[in-house]
């Protein structure tokens, strides 16, 4: 089975600056944070506050989900944090 997305919660985390969301392989449940620099290069012009963050997370939320799995494929580790090196 592949990395699966059918869970849509994702949070802001302030001090660590970066957007968490869930990705599930079979049973076992993937983390992975995206940079706020990832989202900001997404959008230069949005602020960087958790409901822009989010927005912003929202509206790339299909490229990120396939950054994330190409990423699992190859590390297949449980915590993935995801930055602009990777976009």
């Amino acid at each position: 089975m592949s990395l699966q997305f059918p869970n849509t919660s994702r949070s802001y985390n302030a001090s660590k600056r970066c957007v968490t969301f869930w990705g599930y392989d079979s049973t076992f449940e993937i983390s992975f944070h995206v940079d706020a620099d990832v989202l900001q290069r997404f959008n230069p012009r949005a602020g960087q506050d958790e409901a822009a963050s989010l927005q912003v997370f929202d509206v790339n939320r299909t490229r990120i989900e396939s950054v994330a799995s190409g990423i699992y494929a190859r590390r297949k580790q449980n915590f993935n944090r995801l930055s602009t090196a990777d976009f």
